[in-house]
C-alpha cells in the first residue's frame, strides 16, 4: 500500500503523541484545533489505521499510533533540519569558498580576513590554493575556484576588478652590505649591483623590471629563482640584492636580510578577481563583502616596525 502523508499530518501526529491533548498540540503547532483534528482523522483514514483513543478526558496512543509517531517524530526532525541546513546555504552561513591567491597574499594579507569571516561563518568550508598569478587566474578561468586575488598591472579582460590593496617595494640585503646604513634606497643605488630576480611568472619580475629601466639602472649579473625562499636564501648567501615588496617581507625572516624602502615609490596592485556574469552562492558574496571592508587589520598587519623593516 501506498503511503501518503504529507510533513503536516506528521507533525499533528507527533504533537499529539507528546502532549496527548488535541488541544495543547493545537496551540503548540499555532493552528486552530479542528484544523488539527481533521488532519489527523485524514491520516488515519489514509493509513486505515486508528492512531488515537479519544475520550472527554484525555487522548490515549494507541499500539499502531505509538509505531507510527516513532516514525513521525524522526521523519519531522530530519524534514526540519535539512530546511535549516538550505536555509543556512542561501544565506552563506554553510557552504564553500574556493580562491586562488598569491603565497604573499596566502601569508600575509589574507589571514586577518579569514579569521573575521571564519568568526561570522563557522560552517563555510574555505579552501585557499596558492600560486602564481597565471596559475591563479586559471583556476579561475576554468571554474575550479570562485575568486582570485592576485596583483594586477593591468585591465583584464572579461573580470571584475577591485583593488583591495597597494604594496611597495623594498631592497631586501645582507646587514653587512655597503647600503645596509641607509634609511632608503633610490632605485639607481642598485647599479651594477648583483641581482637575484624574480623568475618571468611571478607577479614580481614584472613591476621591478620597469622600475629599474625606468630609473635607467643596469644591474650587475642577475641570478633567477622561482619562489620567496630561494631568493631570500640566495641573498643570505651574499649572492646579491633584491627588491620585493612589503608583503612579502615577512616570508624572508628566517634569512635575516635587512629591507629598505626604494624611491620613487613603485607598487604593485593587489586586486580581487572575478569572472563577469558568472553565478556566485551566498557564501562567496559573503567572502566577497568581507575582504572589501575594513582594511584596518591590514594596516596593522603589515605596517612595517622593527630592524627586519628599516
Amino acid at each position: 500500500m501506498a503511503v501518503n502523508l504529507g510533513v503536516q499530518h506528521l507533525r499533528c501526529i507527533a504533537a499529539i503523541a507528546e502532549h496527548e491533548s488535541f488541544t495543547e498540540a493545537a496551540t503548540a503547532l499555532g493552528m486552530v484545533q479542528s484544523s488539527l483534528s481533521r488532519s489527523v482523522a485524514e491520516a488515519e483514514r489514509r493509513l486505515d489505521v486508528t492512531l488515537f483513543e479519544r475520550t472527554t478526558r484525555k487522548v490515549v496512543v494507541t499500539p499502531d499510533g505509538r509505531a507510527v509517531t516513532e516514525y513521525a517524530r524522526q521523519m519531522v526532525s530530519d524534514f526540519d533540519e535539512g530546511l535549516a541546513q538550505i536555509s543556512r546555504f542561501v544565506t552563506g552561513d554553510r557552504g564553500t569558498v574556493s580562491m586562488a591567491c598569491l603565497p604573499s597574499l596566502a601569508a600575509t594579507f589574507l589571514p586577518p580576513y579569514v579569521v573575521r569571516f571564519r568568526r561570522a561563518h563557522p560552517d563555510v568550508q574555505l579552501d585557499i590554493r596558492d600560486g602564481l598569478r597565471r596559475e591563479s587566474l586559471d583556476l579561475l578561468f576554468d571554474g575550479t575556484v570562485d575568486i582570485a586575488l592576485v596583483s594586477t598591472p593591468s585591465v583584464i579582460p572579461g573580470v571584475l576588478q577591485q583593488t583591495l590593496t597597494t604594496d611597495s617595494f623594498y631592497c631586501a640585503l645582507l646587514p653587512t652590505h655597503r647600503l645596509a646604513n641607509r634609511t632608503e634606497l633610490d632605485w639607481t643605488d642598485l647599479e651594477g649591483e648583483p641581482f637575484i630576480a624574480f623568475g618571468p611568472q611571478s607577479s614580481i619580475a614584472e613591476p621591478v623590471l620597469q622600475a629599474l629601466h625606468a630609473a635607467g639602472v643596469t644591474t650587475g649579473p642577475v641570478m633567477h629563482a622561482q619562489n620567496v625562499g630561494a631568493v631570500a636564501g640566495l641573498v643570505a648567501a651574499d649572492l646579491g640584492i633584491t627588491a620585493v615588496p612589503r608583503m612579502v617581507l615577512p616570508m624572508m625572516v628566517f634569512a635575516g636580510l635587512v629591507h629598505i624602502p626604494l624611491v620613487p615609490t613603485v607598487e604593485r596592485i593587489i586586486s580581487l578577481v572575478r569572472v563577469e556574469n558568472r553565478h556566485e552562492t551566498a557564501s562567496v558574496k559573503n567572502f566577497v563583502r568581507c575582504l572589501l571592508t575594513d582594511q584596518t587589520e591590514l594596516a596593522e598587519l603589515t605596517a612595517p616596525g622593527g630592524a627586519a623593516f628599516r
